[in-house]
């Protein structure tokens, strides 16, 4: 109860922090700030840092610090996770369809990048950071519009691309250099008033400590949030890790007592993208799943354009038999399992009438979690376009968006289903908790494929039979 009461003096509502800011106006002690003279870096002169410690909602406990230099007027803000890194990263989505998603509150942490797809933009980690989409959106042209006299005159090309950007950035939050008629009209506009292009904000941090705002509940069909587990490479990049020099040796012990047969070796296919034409890799590996059989995983990664796909096949011999499995899941525990849904294999939930045909997302090897998400993804892009391809009438609109409400509460284990995979190659796999033992909330039932399955994977014409005594035939024949 003690340490309750301690963490919310330390850390309280950020609501809180504002009232009592407001009521300390005129008595300084009564702020909730610390105040710490600190040396300015522009002019080497005294500054004054102001921290405060506050909780945000649905997020965690954060330091928000604040710099200003009254000698040379340079000032800065930095936000910093005042909780501990969290076991996976996570990677935030947001819609900016209408102006009232330019006000949601985005925190950045210092391992965060930010990527806006519409054009093209990255932004690397850097400094933490407390604002709204449409502080970021200002910052970015802010930053970029500052060395574009010297591109102008350096590199024309570079000059022109640039300018393009800060040109749709500003068309999006209404900001005009005319100080008059503009700044009118921008006042007079509502929350609920279309942005003039419509974009996607994505916030992808390794250590979690990122966050922004949904709207109402996490059922918001305009944001979408989903962790990951970190590569090697990220955890040395958090400090989690040794460095890779240090690692090389113990990475090589273990590459050494390994079992160093076939499923060790990565094949590499030289290629060419299909996205921005450059050349690529296309890297394959032999994987053994337990209980299940030999797969061939192959992945393709631009280094160009940023271009990825993943794909799976198997790597056994054609089953006889078709196999549907049938698995019930209850909690969030289930979202776990690892699943492996190849080309051929069909997948549906009958809770919230979904159905995906064979071929749909192609072969897949992830979790049940991270295959809904792609769904959630692909459908969301669909309902949001604005093109031929997306939900243009009124009524299908509202249809499809109870639809993803639906889908959102089942990718996040909100409400029980059932998911069924039904492959006629036997190819597709859920991996079973329970371990040689049957799991009592999945069933697998095997089956005779159909003359008309058979004919559609091409089988009926397929002869794998009496190969030697047909060339005998075609020798004697020959003679």
């Amino acid at each position: 109860m003690a340490q309750s009461e301690e963490k919310f003096e330390h850390f309280p509502p950020i609501a809180d922090v504002v009232d009592k800011t407001n009521t300390g106006d005129e008595d300084i002690s009564a702020r909730p700030l610390e105040e710490i003279e600190s040396l300015c870096m522009q002019c080497e002169e005294q500054g004054v840092t102001r921290m405060m410690l506050t909780s945000i909602p649905f997020f965690r406990e954060v330091i928000v610090m604040s710099f200003r230099c009254e000698h040379c007027g340079y000032s800065n803000n930095e936000i910093q996770s005042a909780g501990k890194i969290r076991s996976e990263g996570s990677i935030y989505t947001v819609k900016v369809l209408n102006r009232g998603d330019l006000d949601r509150q985005l925190i950045r942490s210092e391992a965060c990048s930010i990527n806006i797809p519409e054009f093209q933009l990255v932004l690397p980690p850097t400094r933490g950071q407390l604002t709204t989409v449409e502080g970021l959106l200002r910052d970015i042209v802010a930053d970029l519009s500052v060395q574009q006299p010297l591109r102008r005159i350096q590199d024309e090309n570079a000059y022109t691309k640039i300018q393009e950007i800060i040109d749709g950035l500003k068309e999006i939050i209404a900001d005009d250099e005319d100080e008059g008629k503009d700044k009118r009209e921008k006042r007079e506009l509502s929350n609920d008033d279309p942005v003039a292009r419509a974009i996607t904000v994505t916030l992808d941090d390794p250590s979690g400590n990122s966050f922004l705002e949904f709207v109402g509940s996490m059922s918001d069909l305009k944001w979408n949030m989903r962790t990951y587990e970190r590569s090697l490479e990220q955890n040395q990049q958090l400090g989690l890790a040794p460095p890779a020099e240090d690692a090389g040796e113990h990475i090589a012990n273990e590459a050494e007592q390994g079992s160093g047969g076939p499923d060790e070796e990565v094949f590499e296919f030289p290629g060419i993208c299909s996205r921005c034409g450059r050349p690529l890799v296309t890297r394959m590996k032999r994987v053994s799943i337990p209980y299940f059989k030999d797969t061939l995983i192959m992945s393709t990664n631009c280094d160009d354009c940023g271009y990825r796909d993943n794909e799976i096949k198997s790597g056994a011999a054609i089953s006889e038999h078709g196999k549907k499995i049938t698995l019930k899941v209850q909690d969030r525990d289930d979202l776990s399992r690892d699943i492996l849904k190849s080309d051929t294999s069909g997948l549906s939930i009958p809770e919230i009438d979904l159905v995906l045909h064979p071929g749909t997302l192609g072969g897949r090897f992830t979790t049940l979690e991270g295959i809904l998400d792609q769904v959630y993804e692909e459908l969301t892009e669909k309902v949001f376009n604005t093109g031929d391809s997306g939900v243009v009438d009124v009524d299908d609109r509202a249809e499809f968006q109870e639809f993803l409400r639906k889908l959102k509460q089942v990718k996040n284990a909100e409400i029980p289903f059932t998911l069924i995979l039904d492959d006629p190659m036997a190819n597709s796999h859920v991996q079973n908790l329970y371990a040689p033992d049957p799991d009592p909330n999945m069933e697998i039932v095997t089956y005779e494929r159909t003359w008309q399955q058979n004919e559609d994977l091409g089988l009926n014409d397929m002869n794998v039979e009496s190969y030697g005594d047909d060339d005998k035939k075609d020798v004697g024949t020959g003679s």
